[in-house]
Parts: structure tokens; sequence; C-alpha cells
């Protein structure tokens, strides 16, 4: 029978004491980094401080989500054209990541470390780096300012993301069934399809999520390669901020919340998702 001593109440007092100060300044973080948004929500419905009484409008209202249109037109055309882009971009991105990770999990050359560090390199490069040989090749494709070419060109700058994370997690998938699958006389297309991506569904999801959040956000590459005629929401956005006419904040905020409003809720719906590839990657890095 263990022997009680007078050190562990004060051990137990002690952990307590360091998970209360733990909750403590994480939730402090998750405030700060909160309060920007939260300001923008309240703004998007007129909710300001007055100066100089440091009051507060009230009551709130929605006649500002109802100027959007009303301040800028092509907003609503800017969502649908950044949607689908950002779905057409990613969806390609990551299939092309799958074929390039799942060659690389599966083969055996020498070089195989190297060329897997060379996609993080290429994914840690500012996308300014990427632009002037994506504007020659476009406009050698003709495919300048079409959504084409800015789909092939936002493919092109975060499929090496894509590529690294997934490498990691089908890296981890067990070999038994594509052997099995591989003596039946499986060919690649099938082993792919029938037992690649089902069992990488997990990952598959979670790298599209990271991916289409980047694509959504994207501004050097529309900004670069087009001349109006395709418009993304992160263009549209910065005429809401810019001076040469009078800037109406709560419009402004209420523009801003609605362009972000899908992706609040991707993340929301992926949350479990991207929850479970979060722990998986934990329990496979643990792995010795």
């Amino acid at each position: 029978m263990p022997i009680k001593t007078k050190q562990q109440p004060n051990w137990w007092i002690q952990q307590r004491r360091r998970g209360w100060l733990r909750m403590g300044l994480l939730s402090f973080l998750a405030f700060i980094f909160a309060l920007p948004i939260v300001w923008t929500l309240l703004a998007s419905f007129g909710v300001q401080p007055t100066t100089p009484a440091l009051a507060w409008t009230w009551p709130p209202v929605l006649e500002h989500y109802q100027e959007i249109g009303v301040a800028d037109p092509n907003f609503w055309q800017a969502l649908a054209t950044t949607s689908l882009i950002s779905a057409l971009a990613t969806g390609l991105a990551v299939t092309l990541a799958l074929l390039a990770a799942y060659s690389l999990v599966r083969s055996r050359f020498a070089g195989r470390h190297l060329l897997l560090q060379s996609f993080l390199l290429l994914a840690s490069l500012p996308v300014m780096a990427y632009i002037i040989p994506l504007s020659l090749i476009t406009r050698w494709l003709h495919l300048q300012d079409s959504a084409p070419g800015l789909v092939l060109a936002q493919t092109a700058i975060y499929a090496p993301l894509a590529t690294y994370v997934l490498f990691g997690y089908l890296a981890r998938l067990p070999r038994e069934v594509e052997e099995a699958a591989h003596l039946d006389g499986a060919n690649l297309l099938r082993l792919l399809v029938a037992i690649i991506v089902p069992e990488a569904t997990l990952g598959l999801a979670a790298t599209a999520v990271i991916v289409f959040i980047l694509q959504w956000n994207t501004f050097v590459a529309p900004l670069v390669l087009t001349n109006g005629a395709i418009k993304t929401l992160p263009l549209l956005m910065s005429d809401f901020f810019t001076f040469e006419r009078e800037l109406a904040w709560p419009t402004a905020a209420a523009a801003l919340m609605t362009a972000v409003t899908p992706l609040l809720v991707l993340v929301a719906l992926a949350h479990h998702t991207l929850t479970g590839f979060s722990f998986t990657s934990e329990e496979q890095a643990s792995d010795p």
C-alpha cells in the first residue's frame, strides 16, 4: 500500500495552479486574437464608440449589409468568382499533391528526402516569387486575365504545401492492403481510388480545408495576373479601404464580415476533421 506523504497535497495544488495559469493565459490570448474580428462584427451592425463621450451607438442595425451591393455592385459577383476559383484550384492542387506525395512515399530513390524538402522550400517562398514565371506561362498559354489562368496559377502556388502535408500522412498508412491489391492485379488508378483515397480521407479533407482558406485569401496573384476582367474578393475588398472616396466604416466592416463568413462556416463544419488530423499528426510524431 503506497505511503502518503505530506508533499502530495502540495504537488496537486501546484499542478492545479499551473493548469489555471495556462487556462488564463490561453483565454487572454484567445481574447486578443478574437478582438479585431469581434470589433469588426460590432461595427458591421453599426455598434461603434463615439467621441468625445466614448459612448456606443445603439441599437444594432442591418442596413449596412444591405448597402454592400450599393457601395460596390461587383461584390456579389466577386464572391461567386472567388468561391469558384478557390474550389477549383483547391481540388486541382490536392489531386496533384496526392499523386506527388504517394509517388514519393512509395519510391525508394536516393534523392527522395531531398526532393521532399524542396517541396517545403517551394511552399515557404513568398507568392511574389511565383508571379513572374506564372505571368509568362499564362501569357504563353493565352490565359492572361482569365479564370482558368488564375486557377492554374493558384494551383501551382499551393500544390507544394499540400504535397508536403500529405506526404507525412500517407507515409503512416499501412502497406498490407496495397500489397494484397497488387497481388489481385489492381492497377495504380484502382489502387488510388479504392484504397488510398478512402484510407487518407481525413488527411485529404484537412489539407483541402487549409488550402482552400489560403486560396480564398490570395491577393498578389489576382492583382498581378488579372487586369480587371476577373476580380476576387481580396482585390475588391481593397476598394472599400481606398481614400479616393469617403470611407464608410460600417459598410466596409459588413463587407469584410460577409467575405469571411464562408471561411468561418467551413472551419466550423470541418472542426472535427481538423482536430482529428491534428491529433493524428501528434500521434505520428510521437511514434518511435
